[in-house]
């Protein structure tokens, strides 16, 4: 200790202490006074710009929260619209499907009985022409046994009522 003691330093000069006691005072105070206000008005700005921050980060977050809701409401309204759309395209397709079954089931039944008609008709001819046939055989097989020229209108009409009498629904059934 007694290097201590004798060290310039370490000797207590009363002058020295006032002194600077006196410049520790005044320079505490001029940095109160033009430093620690500035110095704390930024801290406070500071603070003031990061709880600004905070608080807007937050809104931020709770529209993004927000938004996110919406969009999933969203999506799930056009996963329902596309379903029903599908519901619909389908309900179409079936209602079309058997719309076509129908036109072409009436179609097939329309052709069926138009063909019908014309065998009908090709039938009716075919016999009529038969009868004609049968009448002209008649008429020529009569003039040959009796030996002359029958009269054509009156014995034509004869032989047709004789032909009608005749039954071809034998010849009508085999067709």
């Amino acid at each position: 200790m007694l290097v201590a003691a004798s060290s310039p330093l370490t000797k207590i000069i009363p002058g020295l202490m006032i002194w600077t006691i006196i410049f520790f005072v005044i320079v505490v105070f001029v940095l109160r006074r033009y430093a620690f206000g500035p110095i704390q008005n930024l801290i406070d700005e500071r603070q003031q710009q990061i709880r600004r921050s905070i608080e807007e980060a937050d809104k931020a977050r709770d529209e993004a929260r927000n938004l996110l809701e919406e969009h999933r409401q969203l999506i799930g309204q056009a996963r329902s619209q596309a379903e029903e759309i599908l519901g619909e395209a389908r309900k179409t397709r079936e209602s079309m499907e058997q719309r076509m079954r129908e036109e072409t089931e009436a179609e097939r039944q329309r052709r069926l009985d138009e063909t019908r008609r014309e065998i009908e008709s090709a039938v009716q001819r075919g016999l009529e022409e038969i009868r004609n046939e049968v009448a002209d055989l008649t008429l020529e097989a009569v003039s040959r046994v009796v030996g002359r020229t029958l009269d054509a209108d009156s014995d034509r009409a004869l032989i047709s009522e004789a032909v009608d009498s005749l039954d071809f629904s034998r010849l009508e059934e085999s067709a």
